[in-house]
């Protein structure tokens, strides 16, 4: 009775959320992000690196890589990249394209006999996923065939050898068929299996020293254990592939410091010429004008006003986020262990936000200021000092008491959280999240220069 008594009495009280964290503080805030995110997730574990100033300036593991027994993740251990791999793919690729060997708009059939259409469909088209080829393994669990061996010939024949999905060039479809044949011609142009040049050209440059092919071996008892679930239930130990499914597409394993390592030298340029990195990097358009959001293994995108370059990395047991920031001279590399999950793309999205916000004096500022701004509205009080003359002329008395009587029931401010920022009409714009309790608003805020904020808009969240 006493205890059911406790455990009522602890119902009713809610534990505080944890103090905010200096933004300044980036292995702080990058622990956070992530012991909550697996918290809340259940993936096993991660393992991150991030990139600042084109250097890889944090390196840190969470949760357990092995179950059975009980091992805790370490920044030593190597973790499945999955299609992050393609990148690596597309860099072999433009290095031979750079020795004069080949060109991005060769035919494919120049280089592997008997494709469908292999006279039309080019190498970039390829590497765009722009070819019309349809994709071997779109699956996100493993079927049983993939346990056993296959040849990349093979996999064309059943898959590259029958009627395209669309006509090339007109559609962008994600398809790991197109990446076989990529490595196909690698091998046969550079007369060397693929990861031998990559080692050579890329890998021992770069002093990335645990890169693993496990297309030809599993990783091992000292690196991560792949695991998955079937809906809510335990996890189970993640069957591996067998040779030649994830070839030229998705075998590389590594740490997460040497896949910060790659990000790194694609910030300076490092492996390639600066025109084959603009290759890389480029948009492909599509027939009809339309943006794919993809270049040649790597997805294009603004995010928050910031140019980015992201892949995710799926195989059996695993899942990776890999998200470069060039312009910044940013990257984060996240690696985890449970296949068909969420948490490695939600962490790195979450430390992307953290490392924009470390990365800029003023942001600090302003999340201090917000807040302040949000605390003072709720007694009704406004420093006008702050304000520009049309926020002033927002901020009426009758404003000013709605905005108190919105705040006021919503109790404690727990936190403030800038979740994105942009500039736009020669100020910076920035969105927040305030959170009360278990309620959370939205908060719209246009910053001057000079600091003065020119817009305040509360709202609840989208």
């Amino acid at each position: 009775m006493i205890a059911c008594l406790a455990l009522a009495s602890c119902g009713t009280h809610k534990a505080k959320p944890p103090p905010a964290l200096d933004p300044k503080d980036l292995p702080a805030n990058i622990d956070r992000i992530a012991n909550e995110v697996l918290a809340a997730t259940g993936v096993p574990s991660a393992s991150l690196a991030a990139v600042s100033d084109g250097k890889v300036i944090y390196v840190h593991a969470y949760g357990n890589a092995r179950l059975s027994p009980v091992t805790p993740a370490t920044p030593e251990m190597r973790y499945s990249i999955g299609s992050i791999s393609k990148q690596l793919t597309s860099a072999a690729v433009l290095l031979l394209a750079q020795d004069g060997k080949l060109t991005l708009d060769d035919p494919v059939g120049k280089y592997v006999p008997n494709l469908t259409r292999g006279d039309a469909i080019t190498i970039r088209q390829i590497l765009s996923h722009t070819s019309g080829y349809p994709d071997y393994a779109p699956q996100d669990y493993m079927i049983p065939e993939w346990e056993k061996p296959v040849s990349a010939d093979a996999l064309l024949g059943r898959w590259a050898r029958q009627a395209l999905e669309f006509e090339p060039g007109t559609k962008w479809q994600y398809s790991n068929t197109n990446y076989v044949i990529a490595g196909m011609i690698v091998e046969k142009v550079a007369g060397v299996p693929l990861v031998d040049l990559l080692t050579e050209r890329v890998f021992k440059p770069l002093g990335m020293a645990s890169v693993l092919n496990t297309d030809r071996q599993k990783l091992g008892d000292r690196d991560a254990q792949g695991y998955f679930r079937r809906a809510l239930g335990p996890l189970h130990a993640a069957p591996h592939e067998g040779p030649g499914w994830m070839y030229a597409a998705g075998e590389l394993a590594m740490t997460a410091e040497d896949l910060a390592k790659w990000d790194a030298a694609v910030i300076r340029q490092a492996i390639l010429l600066p025109e084959s990195y603009r290759q890389l990097e480029t948009e492909v358009v599509l027939a009809n004008g339309a943006g794919t959001r993809y270049g040649l293994g790597v997805s294009v995108a603004l995010a928050q006003g910031h140019r980015e370059l992201r892949h995710g990395g799926e195989v059996s047991g695993f899942v990776a986020s890999n998200i470069v920031w060039p312009d910044d001279k940013l990257a984060v590399a996240v690696l985890t262990n449970q296949d068909a999950s969420g948490a490695a793309d939600q962490i790195a999205t979450q430390v992307r936000d953290a490392l924009f916000r470390a990365s800029s004096p003023a942001s600090v500022a302003s999340d201090q200021r917000v807040k302040q701004m949000l605390l003072d509205l709720a007694d009704k009080k406004l420093d006008r000092g702050g304000l520009t003359a049309n926020l002033g002329s927002y901020f009426t008395d009758e404003a000013i008491a709605e905005y108190a009587d919105t705040l006021r029931p919503l109790g404690t401010l727990d936190a403030v959280e800038q979740t994105s920022s942009a500039r736009r009409g020669g100020m910076t714009f920035r969105r927040y999240k305030a959170k009360y309790g278990e309620t959370a608003m939205s908060i719209s805020v246009y910053e001057t220069d000079d600091g003065k904020l020119e817009q305040f808009l509360l709202s609840k969240p989208d």
